[in-house]
């Protein structure tokens, strides 16, 4: 009863929480006439991503390591297929030619850099599957370069759209919104998810599909949040930058910090979820680039879905 009540508080933190951030974020992105997009790569893909941080380190750490790869996995293919999809079908979403030409596959790329990282053991027999140290710090190498390029991204060339609102408001307040926004995400997200996996658990569900899905979801909600109210408030460029930077923060920090923590071996039915997750990234490029407007459109976005559903109906038929 208690965990129904505080999953109930959690909800309605999520939705206020993202309210509160995607506020913030705009005011700030106004103020330092940087694109949106900037600060959703950033300040808000890391702030919705704290979850899957904090659960994966703690999943390496206690050996938990099918929570901790399934959580990431399981996430990044909820960030497209479930929270894009929701948030295309609440308004269509248009990516800036940046975006689509740089961003994006460079989180196709995180992608196979993934897959080619756990299969050492296809050219290597005596290396076994999965990441260790010397791959962890690769990827956080490249989140590294990630991280040089987005700050690298030029400011605004033509003078901001006039916003009485973000102008009269004052830096503090804004960074105010954006960490209160986080705190409730945080809290609400671990309330719902501490609820979700214990029924989880005594329904039998297995530790690598709760990691891939209960958790995943889960710790997804903050994304899934963020972005809905940022495509409610038609902030195209913090919905889409909020999933993509997640995707890239998830696998290249999240993942690369975990191997150093504890190897992660990867089991070879993971190899599915690791195709989805690559799948999820050019799906998403595909729908983006070969439209003229660069719109992921309500047609677009409830094909999205489709696919999640199949995804978890396919999990759950075979385990």
């Amino acid at each position: 009863m208690i965990l129904f009540i505080l999953s109930v508080i959690g909800l309605i933190l999520l939705l206020k929480g993202a309210e509160w951030l995607v506020t913030g974020a705009s005011i700030i992105a106004y103020k330092l006439r940087v694109t949106p997009i900037v600060i959703g790569l950033t300040i808000v893909a890391f702030g919705t991503s704290t979850p899957e941080f904090t659960v994966n380190i703690y999943a390496a750490y206690i050996g938990n390591t099918d929570i901790a790869i399934g959580n990431i996995l399981g996430s990044n293919i909820a960030n497209v297929f479930l929270i894009l999809g929701i948030s295309a079908i609440i308004f269509p979403l248009t990516a800036l030619n940046n975006t689509v030409k740089k961003e994006i596959p460079f989180s196709l790329f995180v992608a196979t850099l993934l897959i080619i990282l756990v299969s050492d053991q296809l050219w290597d027999k005596t290396e076994s599957l999965g990441l260790g140290i010397t791959d962890g710090l690769v990827l956080l190498v490249f989140f590294l370069i990630f991280l040089i390029y987005t700050f690298r991204i030029p400011r605004k060339k033509e003078e901001n759209i006039p916003n009485p609102k973000a102008e009269s408001a004052s830096y503090p307040k804004a960074i105010g919104l954006v960490v209160l926004g986080l705190a409730s995400l945080i809290l609400g997200g671990k309330w719902i998810v501490d609820g979700a996996v214990e029924f989880a658990m005594r329904l039998g569900m297995s530790e690598a599909l709760v990691g891939l899905t209960v958790v995943a979801v889960g710790t997804s909600l903050p994304e899934l949040a963020t972005s809905a109210i940022a495509a409610y408030k038609k902030q195209s460029d913090i919905a889409i930058g909020n999933v993509v930077g997640s995707n890239i923060f998830n696998t290249l920090l999240i993942l690369g910090s975990s191997a150093l923590v504890s190897p992660l071996p990867f089991r070879q039915e993971y190899y599915f979820d690791l195709m989805t997750n690559f799948l999820a990234s050019l799906l998403l490029w595909l729908f983006l680039i070969l439209d003229k407007n660069h719109t992921l459109g309500r047609v677009k976005g409830g094909m999205l879905l489709i696919v999640y559903v199949g995804y978890i109906v396919f999990l759950v038929l075979s385990t």
